[in-house]
């Protein structure tokens, strides 16, 4: 059973997840790499989710930060690749959703890279829709983005 940790960006098992997923993405962006790092710091994330397993081994990592009014955006998704295919993401999505709503938000937005296929599918799995590029990632043909409005808790 996995249970989900809000924390902030100075966990621990956090960070150790941020330097697997900066791994991973130095070697699926290629030379596009520093442009998108820079985007990555962990300074200004307050709200992290990190997801354990039963033997409270830290799984998987997502965080949301403030974007704009009502507005936040998801950043730092990782799950490591021999776990994934298990919902582990998908259940790290929807709680930084749901801490979202609770904060007073009304809509989700992101950006990965189309060198991440099993990212892209799950977003459009959790009724994100595509959007133009926002921000510094406009006019970055490497990037896609999304959004997804939140409803709000019953």
């Amino acid at each position: 059973m996995i249970q989900l940790k809000r924390t902030d960006s100075t966990n621990k098992d956090f960070l150790e997840l941020v330097k697997h997923l900066d791994t991973d993405l130095a070697i699926r962006d290629g030379d596009d790499h520093p442009f998108y790092d820079q985007f990555n710091k962990l300074d200004s994330i307050k709200y992290t989710v990190v997801a354990y397993d039963e033997s409270n081994r830290a799984v998987g990592c997502g965080a949301i930060k403030e974007f704009e009014s009502k507005t936040m955006e998801v950043k730092r998704m990782f799950v490591p690749l021999e776990l994934r295919g298990k919902g582990i993401a998908l259940k790290i999505l929807q709680e930084l959703e749901t801490w979202a709503i609770e904060l007073g938000n009304r809509k989700c937005i992101l950006e990965t890279g189309i060198k991440q296929p099993e990212a892209i599918s799950l977003y459009k799995k959790s009724g994100y829709k595509f959007i133009d590029n926002y921000g510094q990632y406009a006019g970055v043909e490497n990037s896609v983005c999304f959004e997804k409005l939140l409803r709000p808790l019953q």
